[in-house]
């Protein structure tokens, strides 16, 4: 009998996570931009792919926790009276909590209390309404990932401006659940736009009205594995992914053509893909080139990815994701970090002048801790902020290290930051952004 109600309410917790996650989801239509449709489109996105099963359950377990944690205290309440209850309440679980509270805030306390005095450069900020439009001096792309574009737009676009920012990535997803699923997720038909298309075709027409300059970059994402990794056995599984690939591809490439995107990514970090299906990308470029008319990108991960792609001709810049390491240890002083560009100049360079096209780096980032250029390419944990020192000296002295290193040299086209804010990788209100604007202030005439 015992059991019989443990597993009822065991049940009752489950189901009822799942409502209220749902009524909390639907509070995005208090947003006057977001549709009933394209919501609940989402949200069966997300209880579909392994992340947000995880997510979700995670939530259930954290309620069922508090749910026997309740259970406990309702029954020595009843049970065993008011001061019992009382001491119970206090010494075994506000006591503990209190506790691991304080430790938690210590930890924390202590890795960011960094102490690096930064003094904040004004002068090469642009005080003006409008862009310097430098790109037309010196054809450098000063660009900035800007993650809440298309979605809930919270970004002031005169921040932008004022950090001498004149491109900005417009990155809409769309999924794929693992390595070796055959489809990714398409639209309904090429060129009907839905309503999230219609957030993202408004920011565009936004920041135009601006003059900042589109990059339009749609991202295949996953639930598990990486992208990269994409592998089939037979060519009639490949054709299928194709078909569903180039079909989400078209549908953007449309997108880019009606609002005038100034350029355009064909895909990101798709190595195997590339690899083994190069007339296929050679086939899709045709189509793209029949629909837009503007500039053409492939974003190749920095570990050798950019050395199997067989259709930079085809394209007007060689796309890299530029996450390269650049020392050995952490906390680097600036030295040692230019001295970790030198070990990659020169590939880049003769990667440049063979096929006569100038290098962009389609993302490059660097998180504010000490280990950002040791492994640039990695996320957080969550946990993180318990073990790992930050560091806003090494991020920004990264930063520096790449304009002084790169932003000058011939061969090079310019930057896309990974990213603004909302995640582990921000450089808004950091000395970081400071750099950036520095960097990007630098004009030189071809």
């Amino acid at each position: 009998m015992l059991f019989k109600r443990e597993i009822t309410a065991f049940f009752k917790v489950y189901l009822s996570t799942w409502v209220i996650t749902f009524l909390l989801f639907l509070l995005n239509l208090l947003n006057p931009r977001i549709s009933f449709e394209s919501l609940m489109e989402s949200y069966v996105q997300i209880i579909s792919s392994g992340r947000g099963q995880l997510f979700l359950h995670s939530i259930f377990l954290i309620f069922y926790i508090l749910f026997l944690i309740i259970r406990y205290f309702v029954r020595v309440y009843k049970k065993k009276g008011k001061r019992v209850f009382i001491r119970y309440f206090t010494f075994r679980l506000i006591l503990p909590v209190l506790v691991v509270y304080i430790g938690f805030r210590s930890l924390i306390y202590v890795n960011n209390n960094e102490g690096f005095q930064y003094s904040w450069n004004h002068t090469i900020e642009n005080q003006t309404d409008s862009i310097q439009d430098l790109y037309q001096i010196d054809g450098k792309h000063r660009g900035m990932t800007v993650y809440d574009l298309g979605r809930n737009n919270r970004t002031d676009l005169s921040e932008l401006i004022r950090n001498n920012i004149e491109w900005v990535v417009i990155l809409p997803y769309f999924y794929q659940e693992d390595e070796q699923t055959k489809t990714v997720s398409t639209p309904k038909e090429i060129g009907i736009w839905s309503h999230r298309d219609s957030m993202f075709i408004k920011s565009i027409e936004e920041l135009h009205k601006k003059k900042i300059r589109v990059h339009l970059k749609p991202h295949l994402w996953m639930s598990s594995g990486w992208r990269a990794n994409i592998n089939f056995e037979n060519s009639q599984d490949w054709d299928t992914w194709f078909a569903s690939y180039q079909k989400t591809i078209l549908h953007y490439a449309m997108m880019a053509e009606k609002t005038k995107s100034e350029m355009f990514c064909i895909g990101t970090e798709l190595r195997s893909s590339v690899k083994q299906q190069p007339e296929k990308w050679m086939q899709l470029i045709k189509k793209i080139k029949t629909i837009y008319s503007g500039k053409l990108t492939y974003a190749a991960n920095w570990d050798g990815e950019f050395h199997d792609v067989g259709f930079w001709d085809e394209l007007d810049y060689i796309g890299i994701q530029g996450y390269f390491p650049l020392t050995e240890n952490t906390n680097p002083n600036l030295e040692q970090i230019k001295q970790g560009w030198k070990k990659h100049i020169p590939e880049l360079e003769v990667l440049s002048n063979k096929h006569h096209k100038k290098i962009l780096f389609t993302e490059i980032g660097y998180r504010p801790d000490k280990a950002a250029t040791k492994t640039p390419w990695a996320w957080g944990s969550f946990f993180g902020p318990l073990f790992k020192k930050k560091s806003d000296k090494t991020q920004y002295l990264a930063y520096k290290a790449l304009f002084e290193e790169l932003w000058e040299t011939s061969w090079f086209a310019g930057t896309y930051v990974w990213q603004w804010d909302n995640s582990d990788f921000e450089i808004k209100e950091k000395p970081a952004q400071n750099a950036i604007a520095n960097g990007y202030s630098k004009k030189e005439a071809d």
